[in-house]
């Protein structure tokens, strides 16, 4: 005879699988962390089988725990969906999606996205978290988002990722800052100018090294300048404007600085073209929730 499997103990899987801990699964469920951690065990006495990996305290799905994941989502998506079909018409999505963006997107782009969405379809739970390109693939890896946008390209192979949309990047100064003058900023300006920039592992940041790579090799005893590192595009744009020294920053985000003449744009040699990429786990369960977002952001690119 088959053990029986609760509908609590799927939820406490997914929940221990997406969070990391006992505890954060515990929070997310309105449970007391002894049940949570006591539903975890009885899941995995019934099927006879260890699905995690214990690291201290933080818990790591092991390779069957990986692909028992997707049919737990898939089994609770089909609860909620047996659910929803006696309270809503018929059609209607329901559910939670947990998004990572990196910030120009998650700043500029996705608010708006997403409440035209949750228009749409009210039932659905939009959960959307703002890092760097980095951390959200990292998020994404570790099943702590179910989708991820990013700006560049996604460089972790156990990922999937497209192109998703494009965005030029702008290099802008105060007008009052000495180079604001010049006609074109090329060569020796450009590796010797002080710079404010993101952080290490922001698309933004990778972007502008790459662009920059041709003119720093030109002279190998040159390095890049970077005055102050920040991780928000707010506080990069008041150091540039204070005069601090230059940015390199979407155009979404200056549009306004721009057209008030807080900053100028300053033409350069320099290809700052870059995508945006949608990213996702091969094996992470593609809810139609998911889907219909997927499909949504598809439309609007």
């Amino acid at each position: 005879m088959t053990p029986p499997v609760s509908f609590r103990q799927l939820q406490v899987f997914v929940a221990v699988a997406r969070r990391g801990t006992v505890s954060a699964a515990a929070r997310q469920l309105s449970l007391s962390q002894s049940a949570t951690s006591q539903a975890l065990s009885d899941l995995e006495r019934a099927l006879e089988v260890a699905m995690f990996e214990r690291l201290g305290r933080r818990l790591e799905l092991n390779d069957r725990g990986r692909q028992l994941l997707p049919q737990a989502e898939r089994l609770l998506d089909g609860m909620q969906e047996f659910v929803a079909s006696a309270r809503e018409p018929e059609g209607a999505l329901r559910g939670t999606l947990s998004v990572s963006a990196s910030a120009t997107i998650g700043t500029y782009l996705l608010p708006t996205l997403a409440g035209d969405f949750g228009e749409r379809h009210p039932g659905a739970d939009l959960r959307l978290r703002l890092r760097n390109s980095g951390e959200v693939m990292t998020d994404v890896l570790r099943f702590d988002a179910d989708l991820g946008l990013i700006e560049g390209q996604c460089h972790e192979p156990g990922l999937v990722s497209e192109p998703w949309s494009e965005d030029r990047l702008l290099v802008v100064a105060s007008p009052r800052h000495p180079l604001a003058a010049l006609d074109t900023l090329e060569g020796e300006a450009l590796a010797e100018a002080p710079w404010i920039l993101r952080e290490q592992g922001s698309g933004t940041r990778e972007v502008f090294e790459a662009a920059m790579a041709p003119v720093l090799q030109a002279a190998p005893s040159r390095r890049l300048r970077v005055r102050m590192e920040l991780g928000q595009h707010e506080a990069i744009k008041q150091a540039v404007k204070a005069g601090l020294g230059l940015g390199c920053l979407s155009r979404l985000g200056v549009v306004d600085e721009l057209e008030r003449g807080e900053l100028v744009t300053l033409a350069t040699p320099l290809s700052l073209v870059r995508a945006f990429s949608l990213v996702w786990h091969p094996e992470r369960y593609r809810s139609p929730l998911w889907q219909a977002f997927k499909v949504f952001l598809d439309e609007a690119r």
